[in-house]
């Protein structure tokens, strides 16, 4: 499938309005920003807020105002986070005697999710994910007015996570079964050979399928080392009148910044575009509009 990667992220975008990263491996930071690749539907990470050469620019806009002094957040670890696309429905992994997994039976995450027939779905996993972001109410508007940004997109915030798991369905209408089973406590470095006291108890996933576009990995040392899912914005478009006698609203604060359309048409099962649309001068018409139905309110 040659966009498998597209057709991920744009399912678990209509899930969860973020957007979901196929290599969590590969690092995505707060304040990265770029433009999406058509084809993989991954970020084309151009540059960070946060980097020295940004900062530089940033000072001719807004000399007053120190970047450094406003640098991301990091929230506490949430709950077992889970998002699946339509035509996925989750089932309790039924623990019997028949499977025969050390600690499935007290895996903090597990469950058996069936794929619906004919259509591709898509499932993200992550254990006790933990959200860093931009400061709110602080950085965006100043940002708004640098050009370099025109036409950018913007990571505001990532969830990273110790462990994760991403799969697409083949649309064979399969099941799939994960669990995060616990390996017994780690060895310490001063233990003798064999021993296991001194040590913490390490998350692995245990799978039952043979999907090949099924990605799973774990921290041995429980790090938050992989980003799956992260939040774009981009720049608000200047606009001038809705109605004849109502004028457009002006943003303000974190405003001047809104969540994107995808960078490209539907996509069909497999990942191709299928437009809906023949004439691209409708097909921008009907962006504006929806565009102009997100930023404005309707005059009373």
């Amino acid at each position: 499938m040659k966009f498998a990667s597209r057709k991920y992220v744009d399912l678990i975008r209509q899930t969860t309005a973020k957007w979901a990263n196929w290599d969590p491996p590969i690092p995505i930071k707060v304040g990265d920003y770029g433009e999406v690749n058509l084809e993989t539907g991954g970020l084309d990470v151009q540059g960070n807020i946060y980097d020295e050469h940004f900062k530089e620019i940033f000072e001719q806009y807004q000399p007053d105002m120190d970047l450094d002094n406003h640098k991301p957040k990091v929230g506490e670890p949430d709950k077992d986070f889970v998002a699946s696309s339509i035509g996925v429905r989750r089932k309790d992994l039924k623990v019997g005697p028949e499977l025969d997994v050390p600690g499935i039976a007290n895996a903090p995450l597990k469950g058996e999710w069936q794929f619906a027939t004919g259509m591709r779905g898509a499932l993200l996993i992550m254990h006790k994910p933990r959200q860093t972001y931009i400061p709110p109410g602080e950085v965006l508007e100043h940002l708004y007015k640098v050009p370099d940004l025109q036409n950018k997109y913007l990571v505001t915030s990532v969830f990273s996570c110790p462990a994760y798991s991403i799969y697409l369905s083949d649309k064979s209408g399969e099941k799939v079964a994960l669990a995060l089973v616990a390996n017994g406590p780690t060895p310490s470095a001063d233990s003798a050979p064999g021993a296991t006291g001194g040590g913490e108890s390490s998350l692995d996933w245990w799978t039952d399928t043979q999907a090949s576009l099924l990605r799973k990995a774990s921290s041995k040392n429980g790090e938050y080392s992989f980003t799956p899912l992260y939040a774009l914005k981009c720049k608000v478009a200047p606009m001038g009148r809705l109605y004849r006698d109502s004028p457009i609203p002006p943003p303000s604060g974190d405003d001047y910044w809104v969540d994107p359309h995808q960078p490209w048409e539907p996509l069909d099962q497999d990942g191709e575009e299928d437009p809906v649309y023949d004439n691209q001068e409708e097909v921008q018409l009907e962006w504006a509009k929806r565009e102009a139905a997100l930023r404005t309110v309707p005059p009373p």
